[in-house]
């Protein structure tokens, strides 16, 4: 693993020095310069070549997304973002996801203090893992029109988890879905205000129908329910229909809602299920995939060569948990056709 080299830039001279602060004190991550904007950070990368920047928003001159738009095409490397959970907010985070940037860290304006430290918390984490990612790497994803097979349910649940670097593989993957695609959970961890945002948008381009993950939900044909409710676990309930059940309990493998559980829990149920593990940070799923396998169900997972961030594909791969290794538009078709009766 490559130590992270941060450049923090933010137009805000007490935002740099706290993020800073917050960032050295993670392991094997150094802050080796700041840059109060746009024309700064130029310089800066030039002179000192860090392989991830912290990235502002909302800055005077060019604005942040300005900025990442004219770094990804001239000059890719591995951007956090910093942004507001406003509405407003979410929409920019958005569109930092679709100009390449590695993850989107919600600046946490109000908060108390012990909401505050165990937010800017995970920043570091987060900042080594986008050191390790590939996003320098990343091919630009050109959609073309191609006709899909006919598609006709065979009775296969579908079960997908994915965290960092996770709603630019969604936006790709749920594209190919059929209207009457399988029943499909995905675990998505994600701030929940930007996975609201997200569903809004990817509603009107899917041709399936897309919605929050609810208590006691049917899983039926044709629906995709995203879990991200960081209070919550989402587990599968055996029945006619199968049905989805929220639950309180502490974090598994660290992480809540845990993709280790629900697919633990599909495997427990004995239905016929198909597991995939895409991009993300940390090692959640990789368990849950393995049982899903040893049960009997197709299980994939993400290349971590070719996946945003590496690391879970990577810990699921060890724990030989995927049927398949795949890039995601392979995985996306393997998926759904291990679901059809064609």
């Amino acid at each position: 693993m490559n130590d992270a080299r941060v450049l923090v830039v933010d137009d805000s001279a007490a935002m740099r020095a706290l993020f800073s602060d917050v960032l050295e004190q993670q392991r094997n991550v150094t802050v080796i310069g700041t840059a109060a904007n746009a024309d700064e950070a130029r310089d800066q990368i030039a002179q000192l070549q860090p392989n991830v920047i912290t990235l502002d928003v909302e800055m005077p001159g060019m604005s942040g997304i300005d900025f990442l738009a004219e770094l990804m095409q001239n000059n890719p490397m591995p951007v956090v973002m910093l942004s507001s959970l406003t509405q407003q907010g979410t929409e920019t985070s958005l569109r930092a996801y679709e100009l390449g940037a590695v993850e989107c860290f919600p600046k946490p304006l109000k908060a108390t203090p012990e909401q505050f430290a165990k937010t800017v918390g995970k920043l570091g984490k987060i900042v080594l893992a986008a050191a390790n990612s590939n996003v320098k790497d990343r091919k630009p994803v050109v959609r073309e029109a191609k006709s899909r097979p006919t598609f006709t349910w065979n009775g296969h649940y579908l079960a997908i988890s994915t965290s960092m670097g996770g709603i630019d593989a969604l936006t790709q993957m749920l594209a190919d879905f059929p209207a009457d695609c399988p029943p499909t959970v995905i675990v998505l961890q994600s701030e929940p205000a930007l996975v609201d945002t997200f569903i809004n948008r990817i509603t009107g381009e899917a041709d399936c129908k897309i919605v929050p993950a609810k208590d006691g939900a049917s899983l039926t044909p044709g629906t995709v329910h995203i879990a991200a409710d960081p209070e919550k676990h989402v587990v599968f309930e055996p029945g006619s229909p199968p049905k989805l059940r929220m639950v309180m309990r502490d974090p598994v493998d660290g992480a809540r809602p845990s993709a280790t559980l629900l697919f633990g829990t599909m495997a427990r149920a004995g239905v016929p299920a198909v597991g995939a593990l895409l991009t993300g940070m940390g090692a959640d799923g990789a368990k849950g995939l393995k049982m899903l396998r040893d049960a009997g169900g197709r299980t994939f997972v993400e290349d971590p060569a070719t996946a945003t961030v590496g690391e879970t594909p990577a810990a699921a791969v060890a724990a030989n948990a995927g049927e398949k290794v795949l890039p995601l538009d392979q995985l996306s078709a393997a998926a759904i056709a291990c679901c059809n009766q064609a």
